[in-house]
């Protein structure tokens, strides 16, 4: 079955005769870790995201991830799910009990089981095959884009006995630390930057279509057992029916 299409990855990453090579990434670019067992997808992935200001380094399989990760800092993953040997939902779920990393998970196209296990796991993103290499790009960009804080909010927003602190990412209930998937966090930020006012459920899932839609309402489900004292009945993040969701602050 095919992964993805190396042929159109091939075709942005030619250049013409006459274009100039691309300069190579900054020291202090953003580091990708791209994880497949297929050598050549691998390969042009990663030439692509060099040629567009990413520094990228690859693995053929958890194993060989893991040995790059103790040596090197990564600022995300994009992995894929199957491969020999650990497969890639078991290897995302290691990251992220022991890290905040973010994680896109390449997955094959009419796999909705694989999408949702990953999204229960804590992944931040999905990206069916076969995709354009530039889709890949703008999603690894989104993701840069929500991890930083926005200057302009409130440093913390209170629900009841929860105090989200927006910078640090950090949810508290009293002097307890809850734990959230870097999704959860990057909802939370996003909610807190338009707090009272209602958010298309197509925003939040980054404008990529229904699947993402309904992925974003698994997303909020398990966010609200995190920040409501009874999920079934949320008192601040709502829902607007037929519109998106809304978060209410003290």
């Amino acid at each position: 079955m095919p992964v993805t299409r190396p042929d159109r990855i091939a075709e942005n990453t030619r250049g013409g005769g006459q274009r100039r090579a691309a300069a190579p990434p900054a020291d202090d670019a953003p580091h990708v870790l791209i994880v497949d067992d297929d050598q050549r997808i691998r390969e042009l992935l990663a030439h692509y995201l060099r040629a567009n200001g990413f520094r990228a380094s690859t693995a053929k399989d958890a194993q060989a991830a893991r040995a790059l990760m103790r040596g090197l800092a990564f600022d995300l993953v994009a992995l894929d799910i199957m491969m020999p040997g650990e497969n890639g939902l078991d290897f995302a779920s290691d990251l992220k009990n022991r890290s905040d990393i973010p994680i896109i998970m390449l997955t094959a196209q009419g796999a909705p089981e694989d999408r949702v296990t990953g999204l229960e796991i804590g992944v931040d993103d999905y990206l069916p095959k076969p995709f354009e290499p530039r889709e890949l790009l703008l999603r690894i960009a989104n993701i840069m884009q929500r991890r930083k804080a926005d200057e302009t909010a409130p440093s913390e927003i209170r629900m009841g006995e929860f105090v989200f602190h927006i910078a640090r990412g950090e949810l508290k209930r009293d002097e307890m630390t809850i734990k959230l998937t870097e999704r959860e966090r990057d909802l939370l930020r996003q909610f807190a930057s338009r707090l009272g006012e209602t958010i298309p459920r197509h925003e939040l899932a980054g404008g990529a279509g229904a699947a993402n839609e309904r992925a974003v309402d698994v997303q909020i489900n398990r966010l609200r057992r995190k920040i409501e004292t009874d999920p079934s009945n949320p008192v601040y993040l709502q829902t607007v029916r037929g519109k998106g969701y809304v978060l209410h602050s003290d």
